[in-house]
């Protein structure tokens, strides 16, 4: 297909282009927060809004990939109250005048939804705009702005590694590739020295004011409370409504780049924001719906698209406390596609598992087949055996694991799209 060349191709000449015949709107926006970064960048993202939504601020929203409708990939700012998924009209009026722009010259799929997030954000009234890149950062679509109010950067992990480069300081790079001369700086917690590094050296090196956590601010749990502090003094928060103790970082990097843009955001918008933050498909459970109804009774179904061994190590820290609170029993339903690294992922959850479903991703053509990611599992110490959807990984569950003491814990997991069926078909769509 000559229109849509390639999923991904790296170059911000055609969307220059795109933009330009469209009257240049990424110049015309409200201040930008510029998310990049391997993993939490949705987290931080939803943190940010949150906040800045409690505190009275219209506020666009720029995420990708969606899980079930495009739609989600554009929130509205809408005042009082919070932004709403771009409605039918004015998303399908957006796609038709970039279309028309774009007069047929090859172009990626990415970059059409990139022009088309610019247009509606520069033509509908907001006090903030949170732009979260695609993929990498230098040569994403989204990197066309030029002067954002700060620029984010979340955990660098491997991934990507055909685009990106397969060292961590590689794609460090990549995702610093968003940072401009002047314009501040966070950088999230970074397991890997490394990646720090080549952040820090870059925005040194472009004059960028610096934050970086562990050093300029940091955050813990004490006495079940989120303690952030930074050079201003000490913050007293509740925990975020987020699972997962990695979320108390998270909150701690959006904290950060609120201050850093100098958006008022007075503490008590923190505390509530921490408090309604929803972020879909990120270690979510599913208290009903149509795959919660064919789980075994009692059980726990939950759900996660992170799909690198980076997330697989915070979704285990995560299950690892839900365990320490209420001992249950643990199996995957999981699918992924083949751009991953499947043995890394399911090396995390040795002897947290008690068995693996492996099934198809049928939302991409990249689906690892369902027996192969078996063998995955079983090479990475798991037991595991495949089946044709989540309902027959239910009902095989059910039958081979009757006589359990406890109800199990699910987790449906390895991919966005895999997550984005599920929420779906159990009739719970993100909002």
């Amino acid at each position: 297909m000559t229109l849509h060349p390639k999923g991904f191709d790296l170059t911000l000449e055609r969307i220059r282009k795109l933009l330009s015949r469209l009257g240049d709107p990424q110049d015309r926006l409200p201040p930008v927060i510029h998310v990049a970064g391997t993993n939490g960048k949705g987290s931080a993202t939803a943190f940010c809004r949150s906040m800045l939504e409690a505190a009275g601020l219209g506020v666009h929203v720029h995420t990708s990939p969606h899980l079930v409708s495009w739609h989600e990939r554009y929130r509205i700012a809408s005042k009082p109250g919070p932004g709403q998924l771009v409605d039918d009209d004015l998303f399908a009026d957006a796609i038709e005048r970039v279309a028309e722009a774009n007069g047929g010259q090859p172009i990626t799929v990415f970059e059409i939804l990139t022009a088309v997030m610019f247009l509606l954000f520069s033509e509908q009234p907001a006090d903030v705009a949170i732009v979260e890149v695609g993929l990498g950062g230098r040569f994403d679509a989204t990197n066309i702005l030029s002067d954002p109010a700060v620029s984010l950067i979340m955990p660098i992990a491997l991934d990507h590694q055909a685009f990106l480069g397969d060292r961590v300081e590689l794609i460090a790079a990549e995702k610093a590739g968003i940072i401009k001369p002047g314009c501040p700086v966070v950088v999230g917690a970074q397991s890997e020295d490394a990646a720090r590094e080549t952040i820090v050296s870059a925005a040194d090196r472009l004059g960028s004011p610096l934050s970086v956590y562990g050093q300029d601010f940091q955050a813990f749990e004490e006495h079940g409370r989120l303690v952030y502090q930074d050079e201003t003094g000490l913050l007293d928060l509740p925990l975020p409504a987020l699972n997962g103790r990695h979320q108390i970082a998270n909150a701690a990097a959006a904290i950060r780049t609120i201050r850093a843009a100098e958006f008022a955001c007075p503490p008590e918008a923190i505390e509530k924001g921490l408090q309604t933050v929803s972020w879909p498909g990120r270690m979510q459970r599913l208290s009903s719906g149509r795959i919660v109804d064919a789980a075994l009774p009692g059980a726990e179904v939950w759900v996660d698209g992170g799909h690198n061994p980076g997330a697989a190590v915070v979704v285990s820290e995560t299950l690892a406390e839900l365990e320490e609170r209420f001992s249950r029993p643990l199996f995957l339903i999981a699918g992924m596609i083949n751009t991953k690294d499947p043995l890394g992922y399911f090396r995390v959850f040795e002897d947290m598992v008690r068995h693996v479903y492996a099934i198809p991703v049928s939302g991409s053509e990249a689906g690892i087949d369902p027996v192969a990611l078996a063998d995955d599992a079983a090479r990475a110490g798991l037991t595991a055996q495949p089946a044709i959807d989540v309902y027959q990984a239910l009902d095989l569950m059910a039958e081979d694991w009757k006589k359990l003491d406890v109800p199990p814990r699910i987790l449906i997991c390895g991919s966005l799209y895999l997550v984005g069926e599920i929420l779906a078909e159990n009739g719970t769509p993100p909002q």
